[in-house]
């Protein structure tokens, strides 16, 4: 069954539109503009109008470890913007990401909560535009910094429907064009440092420290950085 998609003008979030509204059932939402978007550990995600893609998605929860969920959809989002942008990568747990003049920036996140029988998928893309966040060791960039857009592309509904359709099926492993950190890649966050080992097929992330091989998992960072970030 394909979820339907609900466009919107200006709305607080995508993702608390959705939890006001589990009588929707199974079924997209697509924002022209957030006044409150959400990220990662309450984290505020910053919207312009027209600027990107919010998208968020109500589905039934998918069977696969919970670890994997949030990957294995933003992938379905960089496949879906492999016409503009095969470059895109996938950051450690799940932040959309590419090389731009030789630094990695960040051009989208994505969270995810089960609510009932229903699990609330919500992304959110830089498209034409990034917000200015001075101090980020990995700055904000946007679709438009990589690569000449034509006007009036992407259209954010047909990317909406793209996604929606592959997001329902999130068994399927979508490759991005890279992942970081790849193995051997030297790693730091809050509580400690390693060396990438790989990640794993629940969708932590293998670290050799000073203790030995650990794993990470999604709750344990709030991001992962390069040693000279």
């Amino acid at each position: 069954m394909s979820a339907a998609l609900i466009r919107l003008g200006r709305i607080d979030s995508t993702q608390d539109f959705l939890e006001r509204h589990p009588e929707l059932g199974i079924c997209g939402v697509l924002a022209d503009c957030q006044t409150a978007g959400r990220g990662r550990r309450g984290n505020d995600w910053q919207s312009a109008p027209g600027a990107g893609l919010w998208l968020s998605a109500a589905l039934p929860v998918p069977p696969i470890p919970p670890g994997l969920v949030l990957q294995r959809a933003m992938g379905a989002v960089a496949e879906a913007l492999e016409p503009w942008s095969a470059s895109l990568g996938l950051k450690w747990p799940n932040d959309l990401v590419a090389w731009h003049s030789g630094r990695l920036v960040k051009l989208g996140g994505i969270i995810g909560q089960v609510k009932g029988e229903r699990m609330l998928l919500g992304v959110g893309v830089n498209l034409r535009a990034a917000p200015v966040i001075p101090g980020r060791p990995i700055p904000p960039a946007c679709l438009a910094d990589l690569c000449p857009l034509p006007e009036g592309q992407p259209d954010p509904e047909a990317l909406a429907l793209e996604i929606l359709s592959a997001w329902e099926d999130l068994a399927t492993l979508r490759e991005t064009a890279f992942r970081w950190p790849a193995e051997g890649d030297s790693i730091r966050w809050e509580a400690g440092a390693g060396v990438c080992a790989g990640w794993m097929e629940d969708g932590r992330l293998a670290v050799r420290t000073d203790a030995g091989l650990e794993s990470l998992a999604v709750g344990d960072v709030s991001g992962l950085l390069a040693p000279s970030s």
